[in-house]
């Protein structure tokens, strides 16, 4: 049996390195490091190919502690072929003032968002990761992938002045009726805010769950007609999820998170956090937008 293991394992370890390199000769590894003008490496074990570009122009502390890019600071993308098809999976850091234009950069070029959140608390500057993904043919996925990382290096030679939304109007001198009409939902005003909620349903443990119990999407309104601002939560399925977040872009309003809110739910629901701040009616024209994108 012994002789046996040792005849066999030589064999094992050759195919594993033949897969690996066979994986690597088929991905063009220069054509990805042109096109995100990054070098990267390439992990044998696995057949994929990474490249990375730390953040060392931010210096965040987290609870007065120094982060440096080793700590999780590293914006990457990781790239691996099967079947004729790249598929790229990446993280990129971020500050809050470079989200949104990175992200519509990123959409413009077919490259999927499929989270933003947070990694640390207590963190200043505020720093934010935005997890993308893409599949396809690899020029396409090597350009898509060049242009968040040219996106990225934009917003780090030039930072985008953080958003001033400015000093909403006296509550209550909203028009809700206008509102509705342009959002296509009725709400109600209360305090000021007029606020509209959309109940979506899914199961869970075996239990019907709905509106009540947090699967809804929602939009406050506050301010006045021509100066309000609007922020909220949208609950997609994953396959609304790129739809819903081109139509905020393209209208302005401005994504600050993607996350799930439960486990285990069916169907799968993934919610969007949003803001935005402008003329009432050009809010809740961009929010239908999103809403119409979604299969009901």
């Amino acid at each position: 049996m012994k002789a046996i293991y040792r005849v066999l394992m030589p064999a094992i370890f050759l195919s594993a390195s033949a897969v690996a390199s066979a994986a690597q000769a088929r991905l063009d590894v220069a054509r990805i490091e042109q096109a995100t003008g990054l070098h990267g490496t390439f992990n044998q074990d696995e057949g994929v190919f990474k490249v990375t570009l730390p953040r060392t122009d931010i210096r965040p502390t987290v609870g007065g502690v120094k982060l440096v890019p080793d700590q999780g600071l590293g914006a990457w993308m990781a790239f691996t072929q099967s079947d004729g098809h790249v598929m790229a999976m990446g993280d990129i850091v971020l500050l809050e003032n470079e989200v949104n234009p990175v992200m519509t950069a990123a959409l413009d070029a077919g490259v999927h968002v499929t989270a933003l959140h947070n990694h640390f608390s207590w963190d200043i500057p505020r720093v934010m990761f935005m997890h993308v993904e893409a599949v396809g043919d690899e020029d396409s996925v090597a350009r898509g992938a060049g242009r968040v990382f040219e996106a990225l290096r934009e917003v780090m030679r030039n930072p985008p002045s953080a958003p001033s939304f400015g000093t909403a109007a006296a509550a209550g001198s909203l028009n809700g009726e206008a509102i509705a009409a342009a959002l296509g939902q009725r709400g109600s005003m209360s305090k000021g805010v007029y606020k509209v909620t959309i109940g979506r349903k899914a199961s869970m443990d075996g239990m019907p769950i709905g509106k009540e119990m947090g699967v809804n999407t929602w939009a406050a309104f506050a301010g006045d007609d021509q100066h309000a601002v609007v922020d909220g939560d949208i609950a997609m399925h994953e396959d609304e999820v790129q739809d819903v977040l081109k139509a905020l872009r393209a209208g302005g309003i401005n994504v600050v998170a993607i996350h799930n809110h439960m486990i285990g739910e069916s169907p799968r629901f993934v919610f969007l956090h949003y803001w935005g701040m402008g003329p009432a009616a050009d809010l809740a024209h961009t929010l239908r937008n999103a809403f119409d994108r979604q299969h009901g």
